[in-house]
């Protein structure tokens, strides 16, 4: 019965890890006649929009069911049963914090190893140069990374936590998963991004509460998307 459950565990961490629902929409948009690239060798605005926003409702309905299958309450995998304004209040504090962070890593990571700059114009930033990219997205990065990822974070280290080895195991898995995932935007941005999914994970173990990660990721991608806007070129 355990090694069954086991198994279940493992399907149920390899479908809701992000890349087999990704591959589906995105074969699913291509038949639509949705391109992920533009004429000019871009990605595509719409695209990356419609697959993101449509992979957080599916990848959500997909934990939502998978946790009440087993008669899980999913209120107490994501939020725990501490009150939440704290959280919230952390969530916010982070912020300023984690930009800093943000932009000192990356500073750091070129300064010692300048091959790992391996995409100079981040294709992610590249699409917030105009109004209307920011702000598609400004609303992607809150919804399909603030809210989806940490979501998807909590399910996982879950997961692991009560059924393959251990949390520490699964935030390891994790975060190497969430910095990979950010490939295309250079090998910079994927160790950087790596470190914070460790980072929001262990403030998800620690909490027991999905709503700190929330509102920092957030507001984090947020902020990340305007300051790109205000650095294109003129």
């Amino acid at each position: 019965m355990i090694v069954r459950r086991q198994w279940q565990s493992i399907g149920e961490v390899v479908l809701c890890s992000g890349f087999p629902t990704q591959l589906a929409l995105t074969g699913a948009a291509r038949l639509a006649g949705l391109e992920p690239l533009t004429p000019e060798g871009g990605l595509s605005i719409g695209f990356i929009t419609a697959i993101s926003l449509g992979d957080t409702v599916l990848l959500v309905t997909l934990i939502i069911w998978l946790l009440r299958r087993r008669g899980e309450r999913v209120r107490d995998v994501f939020l725990g049963h501490r009150p939440q304004g704290r959280d919230v209040t952390l969530g916010l504090v982070l912020v300023p914090a984690l930009l800093i962070f943000i932009s000192s890593m990356m500073g750091l990571l070129r300064y010692w190893n300048p091959d790992l700059r391996n995409v100079p114009d981040n294709p992610l930033e590249a699409m917030a140069r105009t109004i209307g990219g920011a702000i598609a997205m400004v609303v992607v990065s809150m919804v399909a990374g603030g809210v989806r990822e940490e979501l998807q974070r909590a399910f996982l280290l879950h997961r692991f936590r009560t059924d393959l080895g251990g949390a520490m195991n699964g935030l390891i898995l994790t975060s190497v998963g969430f910095g990979l995932g950010h490939v295309v935007q250079g090998w910079d941005a994927m160790i950087v991004t790596g470190l914070l999914g460790a980072f929001w994970g262990l403030v998800y173990l620690s909490r027991g509460s999905i709503t700190t990660g929330v509102v920092s990721h957030a507001l984090t991608n947020a902020a990340q998307v305007v300051v790109s806007y205000l650095q294109r070129p003129l």
